[in-house]
């Protein structure tokens, strides 16, 4: 198997395909074999998984999915890199490649065709720049049990983050609907090439099996999470009459009071519990 991770093994094949790293997508490769081996045994993929990784890049972590998986299914948005993963992973049997943009790829049947009978699994080195439009994406695709992705590391921070904390945000709200997140490790900007400014860290998201609080109308919860979060140095009252125009702010006050929330609480402050009750009850006035 090729050391993709190996400095010089890169360099020997930038050079022998003309390969230019892209800024606009994002691409830092890793240089450490530590890290993709550490990715996949912390995902807990084995043998009954069938796993698809967005952006392979090179294919270090696609190879460590590959030795562990019983299918790998790899997207990658950048065509130049076909000849690439043609020499680095294309020994392996269990693997197939794809040439797409995940943001447009049908998940639910991907799955549903390529992975049959396997326990789907999501892993990913993620580009920062897409980071939460494909993490959204994952798990709103609800067709894997477990997600695990490596991303900036003041993301994964907002991902795990808990209420009344100050990354806790809307984006919080929605991962901890979908799945219960875990902040595994640090990878340092020097296992990069190109070294990123940032620290990065891997994040494994276990999707739930039911949702987490009585819900009425998902998209109601999550207007009401957006709404409790667009203007986080004012009240929840403030902000959901500026979200919900046509709601008087005297019945809001006392919607929040039926709620057992106080109307001058903040929404940074709400669980998911509250944020259940709360737009549950909107939906029913």
């Amino acid at each position: 198997m090729l050391d993709v991770c190996n400095v010089q093994v890169m360099k020997s094949l930038l050079a022998e395909f003309g390969f230019h790293f892209s800024k606009a997508k994002g691409q830092n490769f890793l240089t450490q074999r530590w890290v993709p081996r550490r990715i996949a045994e912390e995902s807990g993929i084995d043998g009954t998984c069938g796993a698809v990784e967005i952006g392979p890049g090179f294919g270090p972590l696609t190879q460590e999915l590959c030795l562990r998986a019983g299918k790998v299914v790899a997207l990658e948005v950048d065509t130049t890199l076909q000849p690439v993963l043609a020499r680095t992973v294309g020994e392996f049997d269990n693997l197939e490649l794809r040439f797409c943009d995940a943001l447009k790829a049908d998940l639910p049947a991907l799955v549903r065709e390529a992975l049959p009978g396997l326990r789907p699994v999501a892993c990913a080195n993620l580009p920062y720049y897409i980071t939460s439009p494909v993490l959204t994406k994952l798990l709103e695709s609800r067709c894997f049990s477990a997600v695990t992705v490596m991303v900036q590391k003041e993301v994964a921070q907002r991902i795990c983050a808990k209420p009344g904390t100050s990354d806790y945000s809307a984006f919080s709200v929605l991962c901890r609907y979908y799945a219960v997140p875990a902040l595994l490790f640090d990878v340092p900007p020097d296992c990069f090439m190109p070294r990123p400014k940032v620290t990065s860290a891997v994040v494994r998201l276990d999707i739930r099996a039911e949702a987490p609080a009585p819900i009425d109308d998902e998209g109601m919860f999550f207007r009401t999470v957006r709404a409790a979060f667009a203007m986080r140095r004012k009240t929840l009252l403030n902000a959901l009459a500026a979200a919900f125009g046509d709601r008087d702010k005297a019945q809001l006050s006392q919607l929040l009071t039926d709620c057992g929330l106080s109307p001058t609480v903040r929404g940074e402050t709400l669980g998911i519990d509250e944020f259940a009750r709360l737009s549950n009850a909107l939906g029913r006035k």
